[in-house]
């Protein structure tokens, strides 16, 4: 099965985890940020996809992807599909 997506996820994946974002600094540039606890107190997650999780929003029922980095693993620009 061919991916038509891996390439350019293969290099964002590099990128974010070059030089990985302090938890402060993702808060101010994308608004909430989840380790991974809070993130199975919020989603459900249904798919990985690196650097993107699918997931689905326990509490509104909306589904969407949230992207992640992996040292320190944090999650954090949900977009909502």
């Amino acid at each position: 099965m061919t991916d038509p997506t891996e390439s350019a996820r293969r290099e964002l994946l590099v990128t974010i985890n070059a030089d990985p974002t302090s938890r402060e600094a993702l808060q101010r540039r994308f608004g909430q940020v989840f380790d991974t606890q809070s993130l199975q107190e919020h989603f459900d997650v249904l798919g990985f996809m690196a650097p993107f999780v699918m997931v689905r929003h326990k509490e509104s029922g909306k589904r969407g992807t949230l992207t992640f980095q992996h040292s320190p693993r944090l999650y954090f620009d949900f977009q909502a599909d």
